[in-house]
């Protein structure tokens, strides 16, 4: 894709409770005009699916944004109505769908504020006050009554973010201010758990606009089932204004789909020969909670793995298969939303796509490291590795159009070459700064938690 033959993608929230609103096409700041949009489509503030609507040059009516999401999501909303015990409908107007009370879909979501957990919520951040405001006025603004807000300045440069914090602080009480001057995502993310009160322990970045039900529906992720140790949520993208930007999404974007999944080593295995090493299916760090104890039993997030560590990626994935394979459950739940502002430059996607290759292979050889004997396990399914690395209709690369920039995966694969090696060395030069550091001061090391482990057939 040539820079002239971008287009800007608009992207939209459609309700579909209540009148539709006519898409005017226009940027709210700079007036430049869209043909397309990129629509997240909610029904009672449960997603739905995502509708590329066509806008045109004088903008989309509201009976036309309602026709082409009729079209796309008819099935979709039909069974909804259905499971809520509501009438069918023929159609979608610009009416929209007749609000009739509380729908029965959200009915436990309004049942947790009578005994609400608390939640503690942990943003690393580095350098970025302005983007980390924006993180925190959505945080401020859920619609959820008990949780705190765990500020982690990670290895800073200057007091900014410090003196944001304390004047924040004076007005809203629930936000709380670390520094780590250790660098790493995961070392901060270990400070944020040590420092947290909460029951669970929700983690997202400073990049980030959260939905306003956001801890609600991680709350009620948690309580999905039993034995659920980590809620994972849906990522939208904030914005498509790039064609870096566009190909972040091609690239499989954060979506994992719209319906809850739960996960686990039993019932609900994921039916994939690469389960459960190839975890990412089950969520992403940028929207992700587990439940505090668990988490601490299994000693944190590995600080030789994750941004700002040699590791370069890879810190999720560890802590997802963890959950999974000391026994517990893992929730993926759709409606706890989060949007995500994807790098506007390609040579930033360049870097990410290397971060990316570089991170999964890192944490299998954390996988191998941890737990040799799983060495033999590991080899009988990289045949499936490889045929999910390079078939271009596998679940990995058929999103990607036929002009999707080959070099990005070359540059992914040379990033999953380079892994092994950047572990070892990420987790040598870890324990050198953990002998060096004073004991109160020292980073969390991988396994240095109680083990937990239960024999498990992976």
């Amino acid at each position: 894709m040539t820079a002239a033959e971008f287009e800007k993608v608009m992207v939209l929230e459609v309700e579909l409770a209540g009148a539709i609103p006519a898409v005017s096409g226009l940027h709210p700041a700079s007036g430049e005009r869209y043909r397309r949009g990129l629509a997240l489509v909610r029904l009672h503030t449960q997603p739905l699916g995502v509708v590329e609507v066509q806008i045109g040059d004088s903008g989309l009516s509201a009976d036309g944004c309602a026709a082409q999401i009729w079209d796309a999501l008819r099935m979709e909303i039909s069974a909804h109505l259905a499971q809520d015990g509501l009438p069918p409908v023929a159609g979608l107007t610009a009416a929209g769908l007749p609000v009739q009370g509380m729908p029965r879909c959200v009915e436990p979501r309004e049942a947790l504020r009578a005994d609400a957990p608390l939640i503690s919520v942990v943003v690393a951040t580095r350098n970025r006050t302005q983007s980390l405001a924006a993180t925190l006025r959505s945080l401020l603004a859920q619609d959820y009554p008990s949780f705190e807000i765990v500020v982690v300045d990670n290895a800073p440069d200057t007091d900014e973010t410090a003196e944001y914090i304390e004047r924040l602080a004076a007005e809203a009480p629930q936000v709380r201010y670390v520094r780590e001057d250790m660098p790493g995502l995961a070392v901060a993310h270990n400070r944020g758990m040590h420092e947290v009160r909460g029951t669970y322990v929700a983690f997202t970045d400073d990049d980030v606009i959260v939905d306003r039900h956001w801890l609600a529906e991680i709350a009620r992720g948690f309580r999905a089932m039993e034995n659920v140790a980590c809620v994972t949520g849906l990522i939208f993208p904030g914005e498509l204004e790039t064609p870096a930007q566009l190909l972040a999404e091609q690239y499989g974007g954060f979506a994992k789909g719209f319906a809850t999944q739960i996960f686990d080593l039993g019932e609900y295995r994921l039916k994939s020969p690469l389960y459960p090493y190839a975890i990412g299916a089950v969520g992403s760090g940028a929207n992700m909670a587990f439940r505090t104890s668990a988490l601490r039993e299994m000693g944190g997030f590995d600080p030789a793995l994750g941004a700002g560590s040699r590791g370069v990626g890879g810190d999720d994935l560890a802590a997802f298969y963890q959950v999974i394979t000391r026994g517990w459950r893992l929730v993926y739940q759709p409606a706890a939303i989060v949007h995500h502002w994807d790098p506007r430059e390609f040579a930033a996607l360049r870097r990410r796509a290397y971060g990316y290759g570089v991170g999964l292979t890192a944490y299998l050889t954390k996988c191998l490291v941890d737990r040799p004997w799983l060495a033999l396990d590991i080899a009988i399914r990289v045949p499936y590795g490889l045929l999910y690395l390079l078939r271009p209709g596998s679940q990995k690369n058929k999103k990607k159009r036929a002009d999707y920039p080959k070099e990005l995966n070359w540059i992914e694969r040379k990033g999953m070459l380079a892994g092994p090696l950047a572990y070892l060395r990420s987790r040598w030069h870890v324990r050198k700064l953990a002998h060096a550091a004073p004991r109160e001061s020292s980073p969390a090391l991988p396994g240095t938690g109680s083990t937990g482990e239960r024999n498990v057939v992976l």
